[in-house]
């Protein structure tokens, strides 16, 4: 008697598995509007929720959106992934128990950044009693329901982690910065109030006046930072690994997408709300069309702290280096010329000034 692939456990996917038998939507798509994703009552969560999986997600994390509606809460929940919250819309709190019984809470808004410290008991609230409230989680649950394809080891874990809560200020927005170099400056904390008005640094090498924040968020392996562009200008193009999610969070504009040899670039229209990735090793560049500066947040697995794979450090350490030099990076003099053509084609349509002239010439 012979078996088939249908009657034996054969290339499992633990958290597929998991993800689809919680009964609530599971979205698909290369770039995802998370404002406008349908959510569904959630058992687990208490409240509704979807799962987005973006075509660049790799292996390791996920994104689940919950919508709270006025005056709901979450039900107390911990597990062994982690998880990073970016707020969507809406206000709220949240609040965190230690191993020890004592309770953490901070109120959050929209454009909020916070990580769940792992394996701690949390709990989110909406504060208003008329407006929903909707987060985007990107987590972890990936990487860890497929190493240990065990849901009570991943929900149900007494296991206890006291160093993830940092110090207590670490909840009321404020953190301890930590230089290093453009581009690898660091900020712990647990929480940002407002990526909106964040302070960021100068990180000439990726181009056109730009800048950013790398964060250490609960002392975890996710990686999350912002980078903001002035208006008139785009970044250089670059690639590595799956994974990196990236959130519009101020203005607006569009990314191409391209594989080394293609003819054509596969273009993705963001504005708050917007999240997408770029699959593994495919160049991406960013282009800010409207009339303010642009900020996007970039999360993934693997950070300057605990990068994880040997990918995530050649990703740092290569981010801002031409590839000419081994880098990752491709410089404005070296990009295709159809690239800075298009960019003055929509900065026609926004009314928004060229203003990479100066960024251009200091490379040619």
């Amino acid at each position: 008697m012979t078996t088939t692939e249908s009657q034996v456990r054969f290339l499992t996917n633990p958290y597929l598995q998991w993800a689809n038998g919680e009964g609530i939507p599971v979205v698909e798509d290369f770039g995802v509007d998370l404002l406008a994703v349908e959510t569904a009552p959630w058992a687990r969560a208490g409240v509704n929720g979807a799962f987005v999986h973006v075509k660049g997600r790799g292996d390791f994390i996920d994104v689940v959106v919950l919508e709270l509606l006025p005056g709901t809460a979450t039900e107390p929940q911990k597990h062994l992934y982690e998880e990073v919250v970016y707020v969507l819309s809406g206000r709220g709190s949240t609040t965190i128990e230690a191993p020890d019984g004592r309770k953490h809470s901070f109120e959050w808004g929209p454009k909020s950044l916070f990580a769940l410290p792992l394996n701690h008991r949390y709990r989110h609230y909406n504060a208003s009693g008329s407006e929903p409230a909707r987060l985007s989680s990107t987590t972890s649950a990936p990487i860890v329901m497929n190493l240990f394809h065990n849901e009570s080891f991943v929900f149900d874990n007494p296991a206890e982690f006291p160093e993830r809560l940092g110090a207590e200020r670490h909840f009321s927005g404020e953190g301890d910065f930590l230089p290093l170099r453009p581009g690898r400056h660091m900020w712990e904390t647990n929480f940002v109030p407002d990526l909106a008005s964040f302070e960021l640094q100068e990180w000439k090498a990726r181009g056109a006046g730009g800048s950013n924040m790398m964060f250490v968020l609960a002392d975890g392996t996710m990686h999350a930072h912002i980078s903001e562009m002035p208006v008139g200008t785009y970044k250089k193009g670059h690639r590595h690994g799956a994974d990196f999610h990236v959130y519009a969070v101020t203005g607006q504009g569009y990314s191409l997408l391209w594989y080394e040899g293609d003819e054509d670039f596969h273009r993705v229209d963001w504005r708050h709300g917007v999240v997408y990735a770029p699959p593994d090793m495919m160049f991406h560049q960013h282009f800010n069309t409207s009339p303010d500066p642009a900020r996007y947040l970039a999360v993934a697995f693997g950070g300057l702290r605990y990068p994880f794979t040997a990918d995530k450090v050649k990703t740092f350490m290569g981010m801002d280096v031409s590839l000419k030099e081994g880098g990752r990076q491709i410089e404005y003099q070296d990009e295709n010329p159809r690239i800075r053509e298009l960019y003055q084609e929509e900065l026609a349509k926004t009314g928004a000034e060229f203003r990479m002239t100066q960024f251009l010439s200091a490379q040619t």
